[in-house]
């Protein structure tokens, strides 16, 4: 019996997550600036806003996004991140 389209988003982002944690994905994004640990508050705002819990993805992905507008400041500036 087939999961659904809607089991299948699940598992996908599932699986972004479980990828997140792996050590070389984290080491190659690392490597284009990207922190980890802010991907995956990204991931979990977006799984929110897909599974309806629009309150949650908001605060996630808000979140997310005054981290990273506050980071370019301070790279902007000259300092590291």
């Amino acid at each position: 019996m087939s999961k659904g389209p809607l089991a299948e988003v699940d598992d996908v982002m599932e699986d972004l997550f479980t990828l997140l944690k792996n050590p070389d994905v984290g080491e190659a994004l690392a490597g284009r600036g990207v922190n980890v640990s802010l991907a995956m508050v990204i991931v979990d705002g977006l799984t929110a806003y897909l599974a309806g819990d629009k309150p949650r993805a908001a605060e996630e992905l808000g979140t997310a996004a005054e981290e990273i507008a506050a980071r370019l400041k301070v790279s902007a500036a000259g300092k590291p991140s």
